[in-house]
């Protein structure tokens, strides 16, 4: 349709009436005839009135551009007024184009500071501050002047890398002409340096405000929170009060949010009191904002009642009460409200995938990203992190290897947290071998990567390798934190460098300046007991600092089942039921203690005393994924459909063994029952069924991988041992207390576990 038919012109046809259809090529041979002087009278003209006007109610750039044409033809392109309207149009209309308005402002002889700001405007309007920038230099060289619009025009378009270009700079501008009191320029002033993150500068110009405009209180706070620096944001809130400025929407939702990062429930509180005292008409964008305060302070009641009365509700108000929940535990109310979400975001699919993993619930936090894949919802680096640190729990190398596929196929942001999670995979599943090519691919490393590497290459067995990254680790700058320490010390321990770790654990103080907590002192009670320093590392414990926990004195009861010592074992397993009387894997060790050391009378007494008081030992589970689905087996487990081969692989096996002089190993069953049973409950151990179904459903040579929740007992370490070397497999067993790597008959924790 053409332009002119859209408009009803009240005076008689002419020129603006004819149809015209725009040509860029026409345009520029017009452009080029501007010898062609037109005629002005000292008032308007009708057309000039009727152009004008047209302007004013011009709804795209092909209007426009048929407008500026008509303008040309009679005469009135030489209009100031018609040249304010075309490039105002280009510049501030989000129909605008830039670029036009800046060939009609080259056209212009001198133009303003009127169009100059406008096109410094209409640059920053397309997210193009260089081109500003550039246009206010080229402003300055026509000896154009600056006034109160330039400069929050400018500064307005800045990004964080242009501002830290040309920031400082121009605010030296502003100060030589004069503009540093104006309170439109101080405010973009402080937008600007804190974009750049350059909060003292941009308090500095604060401060020298008058601070009686709220819009300027935004920035600021706006600014801090950006920084993380949610103190100050807080503090600001006291010095509003104050100074008596009345805080905007956007102040409050800036405040709130604040609060909910510091867990600061009492100034929360006053801002909500501020809103209701005041009568603010909440929106919903502040009725989220509480909502999430009070969350994250565990107040959900709070939550709950303000998210009831809500007039209106988004994602954003369901996802933070789902949040909420997770935050203090209850994830079944947290999948309740998840349930009845009208409609569901990546970030609500996430908070409820990792309120599944932190309370240990992995496979539920699969299942619910298989959910939500089914619902066609991309996922973020956030939920990647989730699924994989639920894939590193469950053993599940296979789904986390598909999850590796989907971020590069998907182009999922591999940032350094996904790499330190894919990092923390690996190791977990016992894949040495790939966590070393994704650290030497990762183009930024932090504490956490060189960190991981090094307890990762500790707890799989590769003590040496693991010094040897901490030696990087050092030589690259990076100060070590108490879990590095872990991880050096568990290397020491698997390597059997006694004096090195002594030597390490010493200038953990000396040199790094970190107090060892009671898991550094663990560390070397485990070192020392497994070296057959049992006196020496009962002597750690009597000197340490702090009271020792039950992995302190755990650490010595397991070095006393190894290396035989019943007395001190007693001791150990006394001072650990003094901290959790109802701790079963105690009494299972120390009965385990007194069967190898043939005190059977002492074995009966601990079953007696064990039934008098009701404690069970705790069912061995095992898990093991098998093309990408994870499997669970207790002990005694026929519940699964492959039980029946699952039960024929296990007596085929135990036929096999035999050849190479296996015989069962007895002496941890405990049980008041006959050789014969005992070697019948061995038989039906939960990882040996595991081990069974992985040689079932896995082709030869393909290395079997286990989760175990109770520590091996020594016939399944036995067995292990013989599987891997029978039929050449590798098997990895993360159980309890160490990662066990068996490979052709021997396992990577040389009999100590």
């Amino acid at each position: 349709m053409l332009f002119h038919a859209t408009f009803n012109l009240p005076h008689k046809p002419n020129l603006l009436n004819a149809p015209f259809f725009f040509n860029p090529l026409k345009i520029m041979m017009i452009f080029s005839m501007a010898s062609v002087s037109p005629l002005h009278s000292p008032q308007p003209t009708s057309i000039e009135t009727s152009l004008l006007s047209l302007f004013e109610t011009c709804k795209s750039m092909h209007q426009l551009k048929q407008l500026h044409c008509q303008a040309i033809k009679t005469g009135l392109f030489t209009n100031p007024s018609v040249q304010n309207k075309i490039i105002a149009f280009c510049c501030t209309s989000d129909l605008g184009d830039v670029s036009y308005a800046r060939n009609v402002f080259d056209a212009v002889p001198e133009p303003g500071i009127f169009l100059w700001n406008t096109m410094i405007k209409g640059y920053s309007r397309v997210d193009c501050p260089r081109n500003g920038v550039s246009m206010y230099l080229s402003m300055l060289n026509k000896d154009v002047m600056p006034d109160n619009y330039t400069y929050p025009f400018l500064l307005k378009g800045f990004t964080r890398e242009v501002g830290l270009e040309c920031g400082r700079e121009l605010h030296a501008h502003v100060v030589k002409f004069g503009f540093d009191l104006n309170a439109f320029v101080q405010t973009a002033l402080v937008n600007m340096y804190s974009l750049c993150g350059q909060m003292r500068m941009a308090r500095g110009v604060f401060d020298r405000s008058s601070k009686t405009d709220v819009v300027i209180w935004n920035v600021i706070i706006t600014g801090y929170n950006r920084m993380k620096q949610y103190d100050e944001s807080s503090k600001l809130f006291c010095e509003m009060e104050k100074n008596g400025v009345v805080p905007s929407s956007v102040t409050l939702v800036s405040l709130v949010s604040a609060c909910s990062k510091l867990k600061d429930l009492e100034v929360g509180k006053r801002v909500h009191r501020y809103v209701r005292e005041c009568k603010i008409e909440p929106n919903l964008i502040l009725e989220n904002a509480l909502i999430d305060m009070y969350a994250a302070c565990g107040e959900m009641d709070v939550a709950l009642g303000i998210f009831d009365r809500m007039k209106k509700r988004d994602v954003i108000s369901w996802t933070s009460i789902v949040t909420g929940f997770v935050n203090i535990g209850q994830v079944d109310l947290a999948r309740k409200y998840f349930d009845k979400m009208p409609e569901r975001d990546y970030v609500s699919w996430t908070a409820m995938i990792d309120g599944y993993v932190r309370v240990n619930c992995f496979k539920e936090a699969l299942t619910l990203f298989r959910e939500m894949q089914a619902s066609s919802v991309r996922p973020d680096e956030f939920t990647m992190v989730s699924i994989l640190t639920a894939c590193a729990h469950l053993g599940a190398l296979q789904l986390g290897e598909w999850i590796k596929t989907y971020i590069d196929r998907n182009k999922v942001k591999n940032d350094i947290f996904v790499g330190n999670a894919l990092l923390d995979m690996y190791f977990k599943c016992g894949s040495v071998k790939k966590a070393r090519t994704v650290f030497i691919e990762m183009p930024r490393r932090d504490k956490f990567t060189w960190t991981t590497m090094i307890v990762g290459l500790a707890i799989n067995g590769h003590g040496e390798e693991s010094l040897d990254m901490f030696s990087k680790m050092l030589r690259a700058s990076i100060q070590p934190d108490e879990i590095t320490f872990i991880g050096v010390l568990s290397a020491c321990t698997h390597t059997g460098l006694v004096d090195k770790g002594r030597k390490l654990f010493s200038g953990m103080t000396t040199q790094h300046g970190i107090e060892p907590n009671v898991a550094h002192y663990g560390c070397m009670v485990d070192l020392l007991g497994r070296a057959g320093h049992l006196q020496e590392a009962y002597e750690v414990i009597k000197n340490m600092p702090m009271r020792p926990n039950s992995v302190v004195w755990g650490a010595l009861l397991a070095a006393c089942r190894v290396h035989k010592d019943a007395g001190m074992a007693e001791m150990a397993a006394k001072r650990m039921l003094e901290l959790d009387s109802d701790n079963a894997a105690v009494y299972v060790l120390l009965c385990n203690i007194y069967a190898v050391c043939n005190r059977w009378d002492s074995l009966h007494q601990l079953r007696k005393l064990m039934m008098d008081r009701g404690i069970k030992k705790t069912p061995g589970c095992s898990l093991i994924e098998m093309n990408g689905v994870v499997h669970e087996f207790v002990a005694g487990d026929q519940s699964h459909p492959q039980s029946e081969e699952i039960y024929s692989k296990l007596e085929e096996m135990t036929s096999d063994l035999k050849l190479l002089v296996y015989s069962p190993d007895t002496s941890e069953v405990f049980l008041d029952i006959g050789e014969e049973d005992k070697e019948s409950t061995l038989y039906r151990h939960s990882e040996k069924l595991a081990m069974a179904f992985g040689l079932i459903n896995s082709g030869p040579r393909v290395t079997i991988r286990i989760v175990k929740n109770l520590r091996m007992c020594v016939d399944c370490h036995r067995v292990a041992k013989l599987v891997s070397k029978l039929y050449d497999r590798e098997v990895i067993v993360r159980d309890q207390t160490r990662y066990h790597h068996f490979r052709y008959g021997s396992c990577s924790c040389n009999d100590y576990w």
